[in-house]
């Protein structure tokens, strides 16, 4: 079995965690690869040093923002990730420093799910394409005001946005940027498009979800001479858009997630959101 091993290295103490968990799965037969700049550092070996089509497992080791990473980083690699997080609960990385290495037994012996989650793709007119797990954002970048964006759903006119910019995020990406803007939470197993205007000039514009065929369509309006827009994906890369169209749709690949058996994705999201609720039981009765 081979893993490689995906460490934050800004993060406290992620360094000696990498190199107890890089030992704890070569103690266990399991050969470790990890970036070629730090593997010699946490007793791993080069990632150069084997052929990713053989990486059986990812694990990351940081929060959200590293699985990202990573994924970018290695877009050939389409092994299934196990998030670690070594700060807040993250939504993806969710297993805690204190439950690392139950859940590296139950790696080993094939006690966990993998949850395939939708990815999108987005592509212009001169070939520039991008994928993203979460979102991809078209900004107005440098322009000092709001930007007007045409908006086509398989070819039919949707609205035009004077807006920032507008998000198009996956279900899994709901909890993200796209939720930051006024967005709608969809659970991470669900296919869907989620449209999101970044303030737009009307308060009537709202989020909108589409199904997860639809192909979108964003055309730039520049009626005057104004600085090119961005389009970033995942909030790592980015390149400017100056005119065009850019298309988006559902990607055909997938983002395959490792959860644990006891996963819990609504204690998550209480944890993470910061919920207060309180489940009480009625007299008489007893919680599901």
């Amino acid at each position: 079995m081979i893993i490689a091993l995906f460490a934050n290295s800004s993060k406290e103490h992620a360094k000696s965690i990498a190199t107890d968990v890089c030992k704890f799965l070569r103690n266990q037969g399991v050969t470790v690869v990890a970036e070629d700049a730090t593997a010699h550092l946490i007793g791993a070996e080069a990632f150069s040093s084997i052929d990713v089509s053989r990486v059986d497992y990812m694990i990351s080791m940081g929060g959200d923002g590293t699985i990202l990473r990573a994924f970018h980083a290695y877009p050939e690699l389409n092994a299934p990730i196990l998030g670690i997080n070594l700060g807040s609960l993250g939504f993806m990385a969710d297993i805690k420093i204190e439950e690392i290495y139950p859940c590296l037994e139950n790696l080993l012996s094939g006690k966990f799910n993998i949850q395939d989650r939708m990815m999108i793709q987005g592509n212009t007119a001169k070939q520039k394409t991008c994928f993203a797990i979460n979102d991809i954002t078209v900004h107005r970048a440098q322009n000092p005001s709001l930007i007007n964006l045409e908006i086509f759903v398989d070819g039919v006119y949707l609205n035009t946005f004077s807006a920032d910019g507008i998000i198009i995020s996956t279900p899994n990406g709901s909890t993200a940027y796209s939720l930051a803007a006024g967005g709608p939470i969809l659970t991470p197993e669900l296919q869907a498009l989620v449209l999101t205007p970044i303030c737009p000039h009307t308060i009537s514009n709202r989020p909108i979800v589409l199904m997860p065929k639809k192909e979108l369509q964003v055309r730039y309006i520049c009626e005057q001479e104004r600085e090119p827009i961005e389009v970033a994906y995942d909030g790592f890369s980015h390149f400017p858009m100056s005119e065009g169209v850019l298309y988006v749709q559902q990607a055909r690949r997938t983002f395959r997630l490792i959860n644990m058996e006891n996963y819990d994705y609504f204690a998550t999201l209480r944890s993470k959101l910061g919920w207060t609720g309180k489940l009480r039981a009625a007299k008489g009765t007893s919680s599901p």
